[in-house]
């Protein structure tokens, strides 16, 4: 019988963080038999229970997730959604271990948390974690709306539809008719080929946009003339490397940043535009498909350098709006419906309010979000 060791003593590590708005709990979790070792933070829950995704690196800690669960805050606000904010992660290194060990941890991880899933946590897919390990996991717990992102068998709306490529698709072409210019012929670049990359890149190339340039783990290609979608997928899926394309330059994955391009999309890591790259951005909007991408005062030297970012919560809501629709039994046509009618609303409200207000986008976005919840508090107390 496995034995869990529940610490909140990593809050006090966050004071500075901490607001009115939360988090309202953080538990890190040890279960001596797995070795299991995890964490949730519960942000706000003013709107309804928490929810985000599960993510499994090596790497995770209690910042990284108070971050993206303070983001998921926003996110479900903006899009008018009955959650909080929420995210957990499960330290691990998922190259490393078998598919059962896996499985393993993600059963562990659901039986530490069943006292808090589904009536205060609601999880999904993030980083290293797919339907299949959602199916372990809602098993485990004992209850199907303790997770989204299940296989269709379970009644699920599986992110692998690619929502959130799709949400990418419709907030990118928003912005790029906000700044003048038109989809069909321009230019960008998509840091990540996983899920959200993957269906971002599908959907813009088939609107008329030109992907050019690629990054993977393994480094990024590029070329200047267009790189053709469906052969690119094919070879992704057949050697496992988008460097492995024939037909451009391999580079350094993050010499993506520094490409001529309309439109930049980080779509995978946190961090990943910084103090070493954020003054060699060329492109003309940055449309944060990946959550976190850069901390804020990197977003203030793109806003002070005339470069639009669509912030994360705005883009990248598809997933949690696809969340929403499968925990109410919806179907993958109400989904894309209801995907495409928020995402393209709220993007242009986020940016006509940033013009009208003269502020970059992510503090027009969380006024809005922040308003809400505030709203939500006071009618809970």
């Amino acid at each position: 019988m496995s034995l869990f060791y529940i610490d909140n003593s990593d809050k006090m590590e966050l004071e500075n963080f901490s607001d009115e708005f939360g988090p309202e709990m953080i538990v890190e979790v040890y279960d001596t038999k797995t070795n299991m070792k995890g964490v949730l933070v519960i942000h706000n829950t003013a709107l309804g229970p928490g929810k985000g995704g599960i993510r499994m690196t090596p790497t995770v800690n209690v910042e990284e997730v108070f971050r993206l669960a303070s983001t998921m805050t926003w996110k479900t606000a903006l899009a008018e959604l009955p959650f909080g904010g929420a995210k957990s992660g499960i330290i691990a290194n998922p190259k490393e271990i078998t598919k059962e060990q896996k499985f393993e941890l993600i059963k562990s991880f659901a039986r530490a948390l069943r006292y808090l899933s589904p009536s205060k946590y609601v999880a999904a897919p993030d980083v290293n974690t797919a339907e299949e390990e959602m199916a372990v996991y809602a098993k485990e717990n004992g209850s199907m709306k303790s997770v989204t992102g299940k296989p269709t068998d379970l009644g699920g709306i599986p992110h692998e539809l690619g929502s959130t490529g799709f949400g990418v698709y419709h907030s990118t072409k928003v912005a790029v008719e906000h700044m003048g210019m038109s989809l069909k012929g321009i230019k960008f670049a998509i840091e990540g080929f996983g899920n959200v990359g993957v269906f971002a890149s599908k959907f813009l190339t088939e609107g008329g946009a030109k992907l050019v340039a690629v990054s993977d783990s393994k480094g990024a290609i590029y070329n200047d003339q267009g790189i053709d979608f469906e052969n690119l997928k094919e070879v992704k899926e057949k050697t496992g490397s988008v460097t492995n394309y024939r037909l451009g330059e391999v580079l350094d994955g993050k010499k993506l940043f520094e490409l001529p391009v309309e439109v930049l999309i980080p779509a995978a890591l946190p961090d990943v535009i910084n103090k070493s790259n954020v003054n060699n951005v060329k492109a003309k909007i940055v449309v944060e498909a990946a959550n976190i991408p850069m901390k804020e005062d990197i977003e203030d030297t793109l806003h002070w350098r005339k470069i639009l970012v669509v912030p994360d919560f705005v883009a990248n809501a598809g997933g949690v709006i696809s969340s929403y629709i499968e925990f109410v039994d919806g179907t993958p046509q109400d989904m894309f419906r209801t995907v495409e009618e928020k995402i393209k609303r709220n993007t242009k409200l986020v940016l006509e309010r940033a013009d009208k207000d003269k502020v970059k986008p992510r503090d027009a976005a969380l006024k809005i979000a922040k308003d809400r919840v505030l709203e939500a508090m006071k009618r809970r107390k």
